[in-house]
């Protein structure tokens, strides 16, 4: 079974091809957004985006994750990245998700996450979807909020950053809460 593509009404979310590697260098690497997430490095390595792009084929036929390129319909361009990780079948994942700086405060991070959460609940049927960031990191959580995810709690002094403990905010959301939310 090949990965899907989805899309809304502004955004194509689709499998990401070797061809999107320098752009998810550009734009991942950018010191803003390594120093937002749990798992991008800073500076990025040569190759890297490679590396992840060729593991996503073998990751989303395990069922162990899904991850999308996040393309803007009007032009193409490539705007970040947004998925399910930690998939276990018919319970929970992990929503995650980075948006190059150059695109921030224009809605389109909420926008892809509603179409994930849709493809979480509808497709893969799962139970429940939650997600984290940095307590440092309010604007993610915002987005969290406006999916309709209830705070959860946080995780104090639940990862290392950069030689730095950092607490995490846990947010969730239910199959049986995804339908009755309003969205924008």
């Amino acid at each position: 079974m090949n990965q899907p593509t989805l899309e809304t009404k502004r955004l194509i979310l689709r499998p990401f091809s070797l061809a999107d590697a320098h752009d998810v260098q550009r734009l991942a690497g950018a010191w803003a957004i390594a120093d937002t997430t749990t798992g991008i490095p800073h500076p990025y390595p040569e190759g890297a985006a490679e590396v992840w792009i060729r593991e996503h084929p073998r990751l989303f036929a395990e069922g162990r994750e899904v991850t999308f390129a996040i393309v803007r319909k009007s032009d193409g361009a490539l705007i970040g990245s947004i998925g399910l990780v930690n998939i276990s079948p018919g319970h929970q994942a992990e929503l995650g998700y980075w948006v190059g700086e150059p695109f921030w405060g224009q809605g389109y991070c909420t926008e892809a996450a509603w179409a994930v959460l849709d493809y979480a609940f509808g497709t893969l049927g799962l139970a429940r979807v939650y997600a984290r960031h940095f307590r440092r990191n309010p604007a993610s959580g915002r987005v969290m909020q406006k999916l309709g995810m209830t705070h959860e709690g946080c995780l104090r002094r639940h990862v290392v950053k950069w030689g730095k403990l950092e607490d995490l905010e846990l947010y969730g959301i239910l199959r049986e809460e995804w339908r009755p939310v309003a969205r924008p």
